[in-house]
């Protein structure tokens, strides 16, 4: 019997190869890529759903405080949308050598695990490497966000059953509602830099975001729609749609109905341009496949040339897997946040 057409993933394959990607960069000049960056900024928006006409009271709640050596740690929740709440970490440093505020600010937003307290908790190496610490190490202020659907934003049957996400039913929730869960997570971080901007020793012009896996890509999203981003640092996520969440098995709350139709993974990353952007990817990620993490990159980059931004992107490639690494990434958001 013929195997052909028994392979679905070949079959969506092709179909790629086929896919209009009718807004991919096409600019020859910084004009045109600023009209580019424009439509598909909107069209984008509009993919995930859209965001929210109005921004209600944050009506934040703070739940404790305590200090630790060379940082303060705030744990609060804020409003996001109405019925919507948001657990956040708020990280100060104390340290003599970070100064005094008002502190440039980074949000902090985890992949899948055991939601943010995986980042602002010292408790061995993981994947994620607790990168907030990693954050106020550098002198840098830290918003922690917890997505949706991660850690203490679970449903009651996802912790019954002892599951570590709750990314379903929600982001199947989300597609049914004719919208998706990375535009439901993308406001969370544009309402945590409202936050920011209430807070006197919170700078709110000098605001970064960095993610890691999902995060990353929440954070690749944020940034590309959310100008108030300064700077923007993608650990294990920049790749293409193709090569990761259409090659093998992601969880679905990576997924934006008809994308292709419009634009690739690096369009997205595109519209960050010409701000600050570091990507960092493990030279044996076995979720987000090297090759076309380096192609990626150099799509970026050349909507960056265009923009008259050369140095304004960089890439590591380290010896490694799916973690994150920090050892260049760091220094780059220090000095674009300075």
């Amino acid at each position: 019997m013929s195997s052909v057409g028994l392979d679905p993933v070949a079959w969506t394959m092709r179909r790629y190869e086929a896919a209009p990607l009718r807004m991919t960069f096409r600019a020859a000049d910084r004009d045109e890529a600023s009209a580019w960056q424009d439509g598909l900024r909107e069209k984008v928006t509009e993919l995930l759903g859209g965001f929210p006409a109005e921004r209600g009271a944050l009506d934040v709640v703070r739940e404790e405080v305590r200090e630790f050596p060379g940082y303060v740690r705030e744990k609060l929740t804020f409003v996001s949308r109405p019925g919507v709440a948001v657990l956040a970490y708020v990280l100060t440093p104390t340290a003599p050598t970070a100064g005094e505020g008002p502190f440039p600010t980074v949000v902090c937003v985890p992949g899948h695990g055991d939601g943010v307290d995986e980042i602002v908790q010292d408790d061995g190496p993981g994947y994620q490497r607790s990168f907030a610490l990693q954050a106020v190490e550098q002198g840098l202020a830290v918003v922690a966000i917890e997505p949706m659907g991660f850690g203490h934003r679970r449903d009651p049957l996802t912790l019954e059953r002892g599951r570590r996400n709750a990314c379903e039913p929600v982001s199947g929730s989300a597609l049914l509602l004719g919208e998706t869960m990375i535009g439901w997570r993308v406001w969370d971080v544009l309402r945590a830099i409202d936050y920011i901007e209430t807070r006197p020793d919170l700078d709110a012009g000098r605001v970064g975001c960095v993610g890691i896996s999902g995060g990353g890509t929440c954070a690749m999203f944020a940034a590309a729609l959310d100008p108030r981003i300064r700077c923007t640092y993608l650990s294990g996520c920049l790749s293409t749609f193709q090569a990761s969440i259409m090659s093998m098995s992601h969880c679905i709350d990576n997924y934006v109905p008809g994308v292709l139709n419009w634009a690739e993974m690096y369009d997205v990353a595109g519209l960050i341009a010409p701000r600050p952007l570091f990507a960092e990817s493990g030279a044996y990620d076995p979720i987000f496949p090297i090759d076309a993490s380096r192609e990626s990159f150099r799509r970026v980059e050349h909507i960056y040339a265009v923009m008259g931004a050369e140095d304004s992107a960089e890439q590591e490639i380290f010896e490694g897997d799916h973690r994150f690494h920090g050892e260049r990434g760091w220094p780059f958001v220090v000095n674009a946040l300075s």
